[in-house]
């Protein structure tokens, strides 16, 4: 599968969002390889088979195995921080802000890439996953180093366009299953 097919799979209301991966795929936001990376992030944590494929085609051949485990690896450790974080951050009570988290990290420690593109790959799997206290701490590191607020909004673009393709293949999906019981 490819980007290619990921847009023919899509309905024609969702025009937008063909003309968004078309336009994600080589916006000179970020470079190659972090556009990549965040890609394969993002269509991971999308939770959705068809775009999981498509981008993984896409991007398999300019990924190095060590890359694509980075990619894991931020898809996986923000999916549980995510939770966790937003969870301490959304309650009332606040002295679950105060108590260690508990939860092993240490694959962050040595993802596989370097510390920017590992960034960027979870500000927008944080972004998908809607963990407003990790996005504002990987923002403020990303910027600590340098990067500029287009690279991480090209970030987070990859990301909302991802998710937003994916709910509307599990809509379609769903409708077209729908149809065929009735």
């Amino acid at each position: 599968m490819s980007l290619e097919s990921l847009k023919n799979a899509l309905p024609d209301y969702a025009r937008d969002l063909k003309l968004n991966l078309s336009s994600l795929a080589t916006d000179a936001g970020l470079d190659d390889k972090s556009r990549a990376l965040v890609f394969v992030a993002s269509a991971l944590a999308s939770r959705q088979g068809q775009v999981r494929d498509a981008v993984l085609g896409e991007f398999a051949t300019v990924l190095t195995a060590e890359e694509m485990q980075a990619a894991k690896i931020a898809n996986a450790i923000m999916g549980m921080n995510n939770i966790y974080y937003r969870f301490t951050h959304l309650v009332s009570a606040q002295d679950y802000a105060t108590l260690p988290a508990k939860l092993r990290m240490n694959a962050m420690a040595k993802p596989g890439v370097e510390k920017i593109p590992f960034e960027l790959m979870s500000i927008a799997v944080s972004a998908i996953n809607g963990c407003g206290m990790c996005m504002d701490s990987h923002e403020k590191v990303l910027r600590q180093h340098g990067v500029e607020a287009v690279a991480i909004q090209t970030a987070v673009r990859i990301a909302a366009t991802l998710h937003a393709v994916a709910a509307t293949l599990d809509a379609e999906n769903g409708d077209q299953a729908q149809a065929i019981a009735a």
